[in-house]
Parts: structure tokens; sequence; C-alpha cells
């Protein structure tokens, strides 16, 4: 699918109050508001086919599961202020076109439209962005659910959702050049809960997604970097070469790796391993995550094998250049799934 960003893409009529949207040829209705945050809104759309003639979406996927079986769909709406913005907005789309599998998201349209706002009658831009919809909701908002009932995923859960996470960064990280996703988090993680078998996981959100190599040859690059972290990389799951960073160093997709780790943690316990420090009177996110000052908080009884507390610790090396790679965390994934299987 291309980028394509014509003014005349999307007409869209009283969308907070449930009218409708077009985006390119297809129209859908607003059903509900999913979420929001900063200058983006989620709704729950439904396909609208007024013509049976016209198969609407359908006719541009080659890969049929990305049609939804009852025409809904979500739908992210994005309020562009400026020109940075804008060029946020179209890189996002054009890495989010660039994946294919299915433990990511897949962005399946979208359309940039130019509006007039304001009494001096300035163009601003709207992005809508078209995905499937996962109404189980996230990782985190299943994590909150469960802690405040005091249950905890199973083992053999916590390693089925954790191998889809690994299968769907592996695939990021084998472009080259590579991509790091910049934002593994759970609530970038969507869950899709079936019948017998373990929840259906994808990696959402591109909107950090960028080439994972980067060399730092000076102090001023090294605090661009670190600047550009602070602003699209969430604190807790960050990597320490990422709070503080040296002046000479290679940065590669293994930053990755470490907000990989913390999500596992989180998997398990709900939180990241690091924000106990945030409720330490003194205490520092910061300190707590370079110096990988983990903390066990009680889990369910039996409680996890010791083997996943060691897995996360090996992800959770503050030394970038020591840390495995996803090939590495995959096989011994793959080993304990083996070990712990129902």
């Amino acid at each position: 699918m291309g980028c394509s960003f014509s003014g005349l893409n999307a007409l869209y009529d009283a969308v907070n109050g449930g009218g409708d949207v077009w985006i390119n040829e297809n129209r859908f209705k607003i059903v509900r508001q999913l979420g929001e945050g900063g200058f983006a809104y989620v709704f729950l759309v439904k396909e609208v086919i007024s013509d049976p003639s016209n198969p609407g979406l359908s006719k541009k996927f080659k890969d049929s599961s990305h049609i939804s079986d009852d025409g809904t769909y979500a739908m992210k709406k994005v309020l562009i202020q400026n020109s940075e913005q804008l060029a946020l907005v179209k890189e996002e789309i054009r890495v989010s076109s660039l994946f294919t599998h299915p433990n990511l998201l897949p962005l399946l349209d979208h359309a940039i439209i130019a509006v007039k706002a304001g009494p001096d009658q300035s163009w601003k831009h709207e992005a809508y962005l078209l995905f499937p919809v996962h109404l189980d909701g996230t990782l985190l908002d299943n994590a909150t659910g469960m802690k405040a009932k005091k249950e905890f995923f199973s083992t053999s859960d916590v390693l089925q959702i954790f191998r889809q996470l690994c299968a769907g960064l592996k695939h990021m990280h084998s472009f080259d050049p590579p991509y790091a996703h910049n934002d593994v988090k759970p609530g970038n993680v969507l869950l899709t809960h079936r019948r017998e078998q373990s929840p259906l996981a994808v990696l959402m959100d591109f909107g950090s997604t960028r080439p994972a190599r980067k060399q730092i040859r000076s102090r001023q690059e090294a605090l661009q970097l670190q600047e550009w972290a602070a602003e699209h990389v969430s604190a807790p799951f960050r990597a320490p070469e990422l709070w503080d960073c040296p002046s000479q160093c290679d940065i590669d997709e293994r930053t990755d790796i470490w907000s990989l780790g913390c999500t596992l943690y989180a998997i398990m316990y709900g939180v990241s391993p690091f924000e106990y420090a945030l409720g330490e009177s003194g205490g520092s996110l910061q300190l707590a995550i370079v110096n990988a000052q983990i903390k066990w908080p009680a889990g369910p009884k039996p409680p996890y094998p010791e083997a996943l507390h060691q897995f996360v610790t090996w992800m959770l090396q503050p030394q970038g250049t020591v840390r495995p790679r996803i090939d590495d965390i995959i096989i011994h994934v793959d080993k304990l799934i083996s070990k712990f299987s129902r």
C-alpha cells in the first residue's frame, strides 16, 4: 500500500457526534470512542456498504485475515498542528506500511486532509489511520484489571504472549538496516483472548519506530539522542543508554531488548520492574534503571519459576553491548516453553 496524502482523500461529518467518515473511497460509521492521548483519538468504526456490488475494503487486501467479519475496525484520528507533526505522521504511515507480520498491527488504510482552523482561516491537517480492532484491550488494560483482582497469567500464558512479541520484533530487527520499535511496553501490546489457547498478542504504535543503529561521536549527538528518547520512549521501559548516552558509542536494536525484558516482567507482575522507584521517598527512576536495580514483588502461588526471573535479568543488562539479541531471546524462550508447557 502506497502513502497518498491527497487533501480530498478523507471527508468526515460530526466525528465526535457519531457521524460518518470517508477514508479514500470507503465509508465508515463512528460507533464509539475507544481512547485518546495527546492529539490523537481512537474510534470504533463500522464499514458502511450502501452498494452491494461494491466489495468495499475487502477488494484492497491480499491477506483476507485483515478483513473484519462484522465490518468493524479501529480508526485513529490525529489532529496535526504544524509541519513537524505532519512530517511525523507521514513517517509513521511510511514505517507502518513496511511491516507484514501477524504480531505487528497492520495499517489497513490512511488519509490526510487539510482543514481550515480558526478565524484566520489558516490550514491545518487531520490524519485518519485504519487498523484491525482488538476489543479485549491492551496488555496494560488486562494487567491492571488482573492486578486489582490479585490474578496472574499462568506461566504458559506469560511465555506464549512474550514469544509472540519476540516474533514481531524479530521481523522489525531483520530489516537491513534494522528498525527499532523504541516504545515496547504493555500499553502498546493488544491482546485478543482465545478459547483454550493463550491470548493473541499484537505489537502496535510505530510512531517512535526508527532505524535502530546510530553512531554517537560527540556530546552534542549524545544529548540530542537523550532529548529524542525523553519525548518518544516511555520512561519506565527506556534503556539505560537512552537515559545517559556516552559521547562515543554505537546504539543498536538492543534498546528494544531492554524494553522487552521490562515488558516480560510486566506480563508477570503488572508494572515495569523500576516503577517502584517512583513511589520511594528520594527514589529516582533513572538511577534504578541505569543500575538495573530490579525488585521482585509477591506473585502467584505457586510463584513463577526462578528461570523466568533469570531470563528478565539477562535482558536487563545495563551495558547494551553485552545485552542479548532477539535471536538469542527466541532460542531461550522456546526452551522455557518446552520446559514449562501445559
